[in-house]
Order: structure tokens, then sequence, then C-alpha cells
């Protein structure tokens, strides 16, 4: 079976297999890579970026190396193959978890139970819920959707059409490392500098991708387009700017603003300033349009695939840098 065959069929049945699933409660293998990661940073932690680095390439080489192992010893049979790289698919994605998590908390919400929706916030992302009010809960809520939908769906499917099952597990490696030490606290402005900016590299395409989809498949295409042209540079972000910027136009919606993150009070721009401001239900249409971006995602890289194998260029899988947050999250730190 040809490559780009293994991995349209491989990574359709990830992606079913986690609409069906959803996340496995015990024996994640992000989290078990999240755990290998800790161990590795309580022995190598220093206030150096030096160290950062070396803690990137130790966790995200050797998850890749393993992944290139797995899939080297599984290229002979057809079947294994495509095994693998649903496997693979179903651990690095989650869009289920996502949506799941996001409609629980607007369930909250609209059950007029604010603390039971900023007790839920934390499974999202990292803002500071008790700062929050209902409509700032929402508000979060939509554009942690948005973000992750790049984050744990887009940009996974996208190095997975590059380089094949190491891809997706390289991408998870890096965007969970994102998610533990690259923030800006004292204990993580150095360590982890590598980290984030390896995060921003490797997200970058699938956060465009993800900006198009969304413009694509969005209730309103011209606004999606107009905010992220006029908004998005604005974001502090690279890669969340585009997507929340695209979201907000595709849904007719406000983003962005004040908000208190890991202690800290920031003061963001606002994104597609002629928007109303967001209300509960914004949550169930930015799942459902983060669903029907997947689906899409999946279709255009699927056909990259094809593209790259067709015009004999697929590379050969490297220990490139990519990501994974923890599984609980699947945030990004900026969400």
């Amino acid at each position: 079976m040809r490559a780009d065959r293994v991995f349209a069929y491989g990574a359709a049945a990830g992606l079913l297999g986690d609409l069906l699933l959803g996340d496995p409660r015990r024996g994640h293998p992000v989290a078990a890579f999240g755990r290998a990661a800790a161990a590795v940073e309580r022995t190598l932690w220093r206030d150096h970026r030096g160290w950062g680095a070396l803690h990137t390439a130790v966790c995200v080489g050797g998850a890749t190396a393993l992944a290139a192992l797995a899939s080297r010893s599984v290229r002979t049979s057809r079947t294994a193959s495509v095994a693998l790289t649903a496997a693979a698919t179903w651990s690095v994605v989650g869009g289920t978890s996502l949506g799941r998590e996001a409609r629980a908390v607007g369930g909250a919400l609209a059950a007029g139970d604010l603390d039971a929706a900023r007790e839920r916030l934390p499974h999202l992302c990292g803002r500071d819920p008790q700062a929050l009010d209902a409509d700032g809960v929402a508000r979060a809520v939509v554009e942690s959707v948005a973000e992750n939908t790049s984050d744990a769906v887009v940009g996974a499917l996208v190095w997975g059409a590059v380089a094949g099952v190491p891809g997706l597990v390289a991408f998870r490696a890096v965007n969970t490392l994102d998610a533990m030490v690259g923030h800006r606290s004292p204990r993580y402005r150095r360590y982890g500098w590598a980290s984030a900016r390896l995060d921003d590299v490797a997200g970058w395409p699938g956060a465009r991708l993800t900006a198009v989809l969304a413009a694509v498949a969005g209730p309103d295409p011209r606004g999606a387009l107009r905010a992220w042209r006029a908004d998005a540079r604005r974001h502090p972000s690279p890669n969340a700017g585009p997507v929340e910027a695209s979201f907000a136009g595709a849904l007719g919606v406000r983003l962005g603003g004040t908000l208190s993150y890991g202690g800290r009070v920031e003061h963001r721009p606002v994104l597609n300033g002629t928007g109303r401001a967001v209300r509960v239900h914004d949550i169930e249409r930015a799942v459902r349009l983060s669903r029907r971006v997947g689906w899409l995602a999946l279709g255009v890289s699927a056909a990259g695939r094809i593209l790259l194998t067709g015009a004999g260029r697929v590379p050969v899988p490297l220990p490139v840098s990519v990501s994974v947050p923890v599984p609980s999250t699947r945030k990004g730190r900026t969400a």
C-alpha cells in the first residue's frame, strides 16, 4: 500500500476513534510522555536557555526516535502500518475531549452555576477563573476551543502528512512541552524558551490552515478573513492570533481583551472589534466549527500527502520537533 493511502486510512481511523472514544481516562500515551518529561526536567533543570534546549532535544528527540523505530518495524505490513498510524493519530489528537470540556463549562454557565464553570475552566486553559465573570468564562472557552483546534487536531494532522507517525508524535511532544515549561514564569522564562520557540515554529503551518478552514467552514467567511487580516498580527502569539481572529470573525463575536493568566494581568488586543460579546450559546457554535475544521483538515492533509507522494518528495521521517498538551487540558500557553 502506498504511503499516502496508509496515512489517509490510518489518520481517518484515528480521528474516528477520537470521535467515538475520546481520550482514555488511564494510560494515555501523552500522560506517559508528560511524566517522562517531568523526570528529565528534575535532572536537567537550570535557570539557563542551554539546559532548557537540551531538555527539549532529549524529550522530543526521544519520542520521535521511538515513533520512527515503530514505523520502520511495521513498514512491510500494510495492515500494521495503517493500524500504527491510526493508533498514533488517536493518541495525539484531542478534538473530542476539547469539545466535551467546553460543553461542560457551557452547561454550567447555562444553568447559572458560575462557581462550577470556574472550577471546570482550568481543564481547558490556564486563565485565573476567579477573576472572570460569566461572560469572561464564555469568552475564555471560545478562545481556548479556537486555539486548541490548531494545537490538538490540525497541527498534528499537518505534520502527520509531512512525516507520518514520527511527525504526529513529534508535534504532540513539542506542544506538550510548551504547555509544561513554555511559560514566562520566573522558573521557566529561560529554561522553557527553547520549547516555546519550537512550538511557535512547529505550530505555524497548522495555525494558518486552521484559520483558513475556519473561514471556509464558518457561517461568515468574509468576516473571518477580515478579522484575520486586520487583527491577527496584534495578538502576542504568532499562531493563536490568526486562529482566534478567524474564529471570532466566523462566529461574529469579539475575542481578546483583559485577562488574568498565571497571576499576571494582560491587556490583549480585541479581535473582531465589530462583533458582539460572546454569549453562552457561542460555546456550542465554536465546538461545532472546531469539529468541521478538524475533518476538513484531515481531507487537506491526506490530499497533501498524496501530492507529496506523487511528486516523489515524501520526506524520510526525521526527529523533527512537534508537540503535546497536558492530556486533561489540551491547552497551549496562550489560551
